[in-house]
Formats: C-alpha cells, structure tokens, sequence
C-alpha cells in the first residue's frame, strides 16, 4: 500500500498575510514558510497534511502517549523544514525530527504532540535537531532537500549539511 501515492507537494503554503498591528491576527504564527515531511526507511515524502496532524500516515490512527501501546509500530519521523531568504537565496533555514509510531493494522499509533510541537518551534527558530534518526533516514531526507529544489539545499548551512552527511 503505498500511502503517499499523488501526495508530493511543494514547500510553499498558502498565506494570508496580515499586515494589521495589533487586534485580529495580532500574534499568529506564520506558517508561510514551513513544510513538514514524512520520513521512513523506505523513502522521504512532503505531506503538508502534517501540519495539522492530518499527513497520509496518521489518518485514521489514534494515538497514544505510551509507546507500550504500538509494539509493532512503524517508525516513521515527522520532519518541520522551515526556509528563508538569505543573502545567495532561499534556503533551508531550520529542520527538525519527531519521531513516531504508526500500526496501520491495529490503527494505533504513538507519539508526543508536545514534542512535535516544540520541533516545529525550534525549525521556526532556525535549529536543526535530527536526533535519532537512522543513516538511511537521513539519507531519504537528504535526497528529498537536494532534489525538491536543488537551490535551497545549495545555500544551506553547512550544519545541516554535516548533520545529514
């Protein structure tokens, strides 16, 4: 069952930029600029559903904050990529992983919402956090950044560069 079938997305959200100073909007995150990714052994995958807890993975799972619950889960990683404009040009500015478990079967899964949520903070805040994952998801996610838009990963950091080596 191939899960991201029709799924490849691009890294841009639609954005309704508020230009009002104080009342509705005032304090809203900015999520113009931030994709998720769905990582597994197997392949590196843009699901912009992720950014609502709704990427082809997690549909129809429910989730469980204890990872006793899913013993035969599939590890898959939740990837925020945050871009932004440099000095040479759009780039990858902050990538971070949160793990989780998925049983498609039993439709149970794991994961930490809090977790994902600070992930996606820090990829805002321009960190690269990519703990945990195996050389092989690392190199579906690098080949994923290198390929979607060759430019961005060009005027990348050389941190993350490194972190994905």
């Amino acid at each position: 069952m191939d899960l991201f079938k029709g799924k490849q997305g691009g890294f841009n959200i639609i954005s309704n930029k508020n230009q009002v100073h104080g009342g509705y909007g005032a304090g809203m995150i900015d999520l113009s600029n931030v994709s998720s990714v769905i990582v597994s052994e197997e392949e590196a995958v843009i699901d912009i559903g992720a950014l609502h807890a709704k990427s082809a993975v997690e549909k129809g799972i429910k989730f469980s904050m204890n990872k006793e619950d899913v013993p035969n889960g599939k590890r898959y990683w939740l990837v925020w990529v945050a871009t932004d404009m440099g000095e040479k040009g759009a780039y990858y500015a902050g990538v971070t992983a949160c793990e989780m478990l998925v049983d498609r079967e039993a439709r149970r899964g794991w994961k930490i919402l809090a977790d994902h949520v600070n992930k996606m903070d820090y990829a805002m805040k321009r960190r690269f956090i990519l703990d945990g994952m195996s050389e092989k998801e690392k190199q579906n996610l690098r080949e994923l950044l290198e390929t979607h838009k060759p430019e961005l990963w060009e005027n990348s950091p050389d941190e993350l560069k490194e972190k994905l080596a």
